[in-house]
């Protein structure tokens, strides 16, 4: 008797696009998997528009295979994902380089109550020739690395492995979007930002069946998972290094303002000042970029974080405004004087380098309060559709899910 939709515990999902030489032994070795382990599944292959007959190999082999209209290694697993039948969905490359035939660890551990359960090539053993060597002892270790120093992410140690088990229902709610290799990366951190349960089992890598290139370029796709990492932790990256600049500029500005100062022998004067107050206006700007990236990430629904609307409030129109004319205010005034000394300094009674200890501090300010007046309108500017995308779009979008599997069920019945 075939199972109900519902039924099925498993989705084995595998992205295609042109992988007529490996997608058979794949969906073979995933479907034999689940009959030995006697678990009720399916194999979804979710393909991305191939053109050397993949489809019609999946379907002889005994697979699903549902169209992807998005372009792209994360176009193919959300689509794959919406369409998916299983409580669980096991994802893994169609290129026979992943032990799909050994699904039994990641299934144990969904069964526990784990949400997101990672496979770690590195536990679980790298076959000669199956990673090169930039990926293996740089590329992966950095960026695994990074993912835990930036983001704070505990137990995954191989944060790019390609075979990952999650929970359906809770990868859904994450409302994951981007269409490129750097899903990998944002499944990984949203899960975490959400508080999910992540676990690690041990998987083994071989060199894969294919003839041609693979689809992952090194430098483009490395990039873009640094990228994605970057953005999503824009106080580590820009806030917390604005502020420790910032703070150095103002202190070191304020001291020699009054006059040169002797460090260890070495006298910082005039020059010394110069660079305070580029680095007064270096580390304001990286904290307004920080702000932004946050306020980006909370209104367009990346992140979700109440800690964020913070920024929404310190980053207000009005406020900014405020503070930032009462700063251009300062450096006017330190401009008239400065003015004032101009006259004293022609007639000889004045050394000019006070007035440039006047001129310096007050054309800064003057800068960093018009920065701030239109940060305030650019931070806006960001917000405006917040309310329009928290209300309206977040009860549209689970209506149009529904309505496009209902359309799918139809055409495969």
């Amino acid at each position: 008797m075939p199972q109900a939709p519902d039924d099925l515990e498993v989705t084995v999902l595998l992205p295609c696009l042109n992988e007529a030489e490996t997608l058979e032994v794949c969906v073979r070795k995933a479907l034999g998997s689940l009959a030995e382990l006697g678990v009720h599944g399916e194999v979804l292959v979710s393909d991305n528009g191939s053109t050397d007959g993949s489809q019609a190999i999946a379907v002889a082999a005994g697979a699903r295979v549902v169209h992807a209209p998005i372009r792209g290694y994360g176009g193919a697993l959300l689509n794959g994902i919406e369409q998916a039948r299983g409580k669980y969905i096991i994802m893994a490359d169609a290129d026979d380089s992943y032990d799909l035939a050994n699904l039994g660890p990641f299934i144990e551990g969904l069964r526990a109550g784990h949400d997101v359960v990672m496979g770690n090539r590195f536990r679980g053993g790298i076959m000669p020739g199956a990673m090169p060597p930039l990926h293996r002892y740089l590329g992966n270790p950095v960026l695994s690395w990074l993912g835990r120093a930036l983001i704070g992410l505990k137990g995954v140690n191989d944060f790019h492995c390609g075979i990952r088990g999650f929970h359906r229902e809770r990868i859904r709610e994450l409302q994951l979007c981007m269409p490129g290799m750097e899903f990998a990366s944002e499944l990984v951190v949203r899960a975490k930002f959400s508080g999910y349960d992540m676990a690690e089992v041990p998987t083994t890598l071989r060199p894969d069946g294919r003839s041609r290139p693979p689809h992952l370029r090194t430098w483009r796709d490395g990039w873009r998972h640094l990228r994605f990492l970057l953005v999503f932790a824009p106080r580590r990256t820009l806030v917390w290094p604005g502020l420790i600049i910032f703070l150095v500029g103002l202190v070191s500005t304020t001291a020699l303002a009054t006059g040169p100062r002797a460090i260890g022998g070495v006298e910082f004067d005039i020059n010394a000042l110069a660079y305070a107050c580029v680095a007064v206006l270096v580390g304001f700007q990286l904290i307004l970029f920080g702000g932004y990236a946050e306020l980006y990430g909370r209104f367009e629904g990346l992140v979700r974080d109440r800690d964020l609307s913070r920024w929404a409030r310190w980053l207000s129109f009005e406020r900014c405004v405020a503070l930032g004319l009462a700063v251009i205010a300062l450096g006017v005034a330190g401009t008239i004087a400065a003015v004032a000394d101009w006259g004293a300094a022609d007639f000889g009674n004045l050394d000019p380098r006070g007035t440039i200890r006047l001129v310096l501090p007050s054309a800064t300010a003057i800068a960093i309060g018009v920065v701030g007046v239109f940060a305030g309108l650019f931070s806006s500017l960001l917000t405006l559709r917040g309310v329009r995308k928290d209300t309206v779009l977040t009860e549209r979008i689970p209506r149009q899910r529904q309505r496009q599997r209902d359309r799918d069920r139809d055409l495969v019945s």
